[in-house]
């Protein structure tokens, strides 16, 4: 099994390496060249994807919170720095969310990839979308601190490039910021990193687990939880970091803001996870009531702020509503962190699952309504009579709905559990923490479900009810296509199995989470 994990990141690092090919290799014209190109992403995404569900199948759920599928080789041995890569029960479900989602949006792009003047092609827009997977699947991965901080790096480029150059509006300036945020985000966090490894003799993410702190001064937890947790919090993103993910999500194209939303976001919360709660665990329990305090501003200033969007009269885009939305959504996982406890961290792990399935179906059907009107504007979109998706296009209409109401929290789907375990932590917080406070957290996260119902019912109701027979911005659109019941039928089915069947997910990370917090 340990050969699956290589060759997760051997596969999509040879099909980006393949598209530097001549372009003479992928056809005699330039057309035949753009086809080819975007299957070879289908096609190695797909066997990525199939790679994963193979390695779920052959995982032994009854010891989740063993490493699994280990590979562990010395690498730079002058800095002690080793090829580790490993997967438990808390990696595994965002290693198949990763692979599922770029396969999805490798599909989606083979039929809907922006084009234009000015816009690379195809073969690029491969290269960097593989060289992306290759970053997303290291970092739930490796197993060692500088890797994984290299890992963390590698994604950064890419999603610079689709969103500066094949984005819209003012994508560039929002690239900039993105990238400009994060990579700060990323030297702070290294920082941590090198006074965590220097201080403990050693960069290896599971012997630093399985000391739990000891022979780290609390001075020196603190300070390392301070640096990692800052800069793991920039991609999270909570508050008040986040100001960098609206401008991103509104520019970039629609394969840019699932992955983003669905993957590249849950890489500061895993961090979170897998680092600070058994590396530095006193260090974090100072440090967790400020968290708790920021994820429940997050929570209701994100729902605040798409109340605002969603507003008449507003201009609010749908995608920039969405954005707020993850701050609000990720608050939840953050506080759930924050409680330190088994039900409060197993609520943020399936509240992650649950945020990439929903968020990435939102973005594509964002990004379908803004293909067919041209526009995400959402007072353009209703207009007088609103869009009428369920008189002019039924199946988007439905679906929209669906994740809606998914992402308000709505029981038997998959936005409601995580969400909900979350509170419990922060009902009953880890010994040592103040329980008023938390229990205030828990209010304010409360009030925040309630604000998000009321945001998103607003927008279903002015997107898709309203008159199919008045005059809109476009009197007839196409419902759903083929190429887009593909790409979007699994990120609904699994909305509804997680719902349904939340030990699926809650299975395999209760014992890993019970491991890392009881440094065992």
């Amino acid at each position: 099994m340990n050969a699956v994990l290589i060759a997760l990141l051997v596969l999509p690092l040879l099909g980006a390496a393949l598209t530097l090919a001549p372009a003479t290799v992928f056809g005699p014209d330039h057309a035949a060249q753009e086809k080819r190109a975007l299957r070879l992403g289908a096609l190695v995404t797909g066997l990525v994807l199939v790679l994963t569900v193979a390695l779920a199948a052959g995982f032994d759920r009854a010891h989740s919170s063993r490493m699994q599928a280990v590979t562990d080789t010395a690498w730079i041995p002058a800095i002690g720095v080793r090829f580790h890569l490993g997967v438990d029960g808390i990696s595994l479900p965002l290693v198949v969310l990763t692979a599922l989602l770029t396969f999805l949006c490798a599909v989606y792009s083979t039929r809907r990839l922006p084009d234009g003047p000015g816009v690379p092609s195809a073969r690029a827009f491969v290269g960097l979308l593989l060289l992306l997977e290759v970053g997303m699947l290291a970092t739930f991965l490796v197993l060692d601190l500088l890797l994984f901080f290299l890992a963390f790096e590698i994604v950064l480029i890419p999603m610079y490039f689709l969103i500066a150059r094949w984005g819209s509006g003012a994508k560039v300036a929002s690239a900039n910021r993105f990238i400009l945020y994060t990579l700060l985000g990323s030297a702070v966090m290294l920082l941590g990193f090198l006074l965590v490894g220097l201080n403990a003799g050693t960069f290896d993410m599971t012997a630093l687990a399985a000391a739990h702190g000891h022979g780290l001064s609390h001075t020196t937890q603190v300070l390392a939880a301070l640096a990692i947790g800052l800069g793991l919090a920039v991609k999270a993103p909570a508050w008040p970091l986040h100001s960098w993910l609206p401008d991103a999500h509104t520019s970039a194209p629609t394969v840019g803001s699932v992955l983003l939303a669905g993957v590249l976001l849950k890489m500061g919360t895993y961090g979170l996870v897998r680092v600070l709660l058994p590396v530095v665990p006193d260090g974090t329990a100072t440090l967790a009531p400020y968290l708790g305090a920021l994820a429940a501003v997050g929570v209701v200033y994100g729902s605040l702020a798409c109340l605002a969007l969603a507003r008449q009269g507003s201009k609010g885009d749908l995608k920039r509503l969405i954005a707020y939305s993850s701050v609000g959504h990720m608050g939840f996982v953050l506080l759930g962190i924050a409680s330190l406890t088994p039900v409060g961290v197993n609520g943020a792990l399936f509240a992650n699952i649950a945020h990439g399935l929903i968020t990435g179906l939102l973005f594509f059907l964002v990004g379908a309504l803004k293909d067919r009107y041209g526009t995400a504007d959402l007072d353009t979109l209703s207009g007088a009579t609103g869009a009428a998706l369920y008189g002019r296009a039924p199946r988007i209409g439905a679906l929209l709905a669906f994740a809606a109401v998914a992402s308000l929290g709505l029981p038997g789907l998959a936005g409601f559990w995580g969400e909900v375990l979350a509170m419990f932590g922060a009902f009953d917080p880890a010994a040592g923490l103040s329980r008023p406070a938390f229990v205030t957290y828990m209010v304010l996260a409360g009030l925040g479900t309630l604000l998000t119902a009321a945001y998103l019912l607003i927008v279903v109701r002015r997107v898709c009810m309203g008159d199919p027979k008045q005059t809109a911005v476009v009197a007839d659109i196409a419902d759903l296509r083929p190429y887009e019941a593909v790409s979007w039928t699994p990120l609904a089915a699994l909305t509804l199995v997680a719902g349904l069947w939340p030990a699926l997910l809650l299975g395999l990370s209760d014992p890993a989470v019970k491991h890392l917090l009881g440094g065992g």
